[in-house]
């Protein structure tokens, strides 16, 4: 019969090799588990093959270092999670990866939500939907997440909020906010302050002008999705009762 039993002589047990037990010349060098695992077999069974390997195989059976090192990965570290752990932090920061993506804007007024386009500019509505759900990418989520996370913790100062701005758009150019709103101009007359002439400006709305307002302002085209994030997703602040509009020059 083939020999496949543990390797004989076994070590002693209770090896004393913590610091300071070590005894130059008499104590055993080398790695010794604290639980030696074949001192629970009885001899019978030592060469048993399918036995011999399942008990030797035990701990990579159980060990959860793999399990442990995903988890962190993939869910717990915000820097490196994916799919679903970054749509738990999106719960945790209260943000949702799907947003409310405007299709265009159509000739009309002003007033028109998401927006409207003035003579020369604009097509009639066609009736199709003007919102269309997206999913954003990991990688675009990450940075919400973030941007998010620093919202709900922030003072809502300038300087914070445009930090949250540098975060969101690295390195595509200025983005800031200001105190004080961009309200347009309007077809009319041309002793109004804020009124041009035709095929420049839709309709004026009719909504009263806020004293209490804020301006976002970019110095770069924003995409479709980035200007849902922007507008829709709620992720930078605006004190209660404070008109936020969006500039992009």
């Amino acid at each position: 019969m083939e020999d496949t039993g543990p390797p004989y002589p076994r070590p002693p047990a209770e090896i004393p090799n913590g610091f300071g037990q070590f005894a130059i010349g008499i104590s055993p060098i080398g790695d010794f588990p604290p639980f030696d695992v074949w001192r629970t077999v009885i001899s019978q069974y030592a060469n048993a093959p399918t036995l011999t390997q399942l008990i030797g195989n035990i701990f990579s059976y159980l060990d959860q270092t793999a399990n442990f090192d995903a988890f962190f990965d993939y869910i717990w570290n915000v820097d490196t999670a994916q799919g679903y752990g970054l749509d738990v932090w999106g719960r945790i920061v209260g943000v949702s990866r799907v947003l409310q993506v405007t299709t265009g804007n159509w000739f009309g007024f002003d007033e028109a939500k998401p927006g409207a386009d003035p003579f020369g500019q604009g097509a009639f509505y066609s009736g199709a939907p003007l919102t269309s759900n997206f999913a954003l990418s990991d990688e675009a989520y990450r940075r919400l997440i973030f941007a998010k996370a620093a919202a709900n913790i922030t003072n809502g100062s300038i300087p914070a909020i445009n930090q949250i701005l540098l975060s969101l758009f690295p390195n595509r150019g200025n983005a800031y906010v200001t105190e004080g709103g961009n309200y347009g101009t309007w077809f009319g007359f041309e002793e109004s302050l804020n009124s041009v002439g035709f095929n420049q400006a839709s309709f004026y709305a009719g909504s009263p002008i806020e004293t209490m307002a804020m301006t976002y302002t970019f110095a770069f085209q924003l995409t479709p999705v980035e200007l849902a994030i922007v507008q829709n997703s709620g992720v930078l602040p605006k004190p209660t009762g404070v008109k936020a509009s969006v500039v992009i020059i």
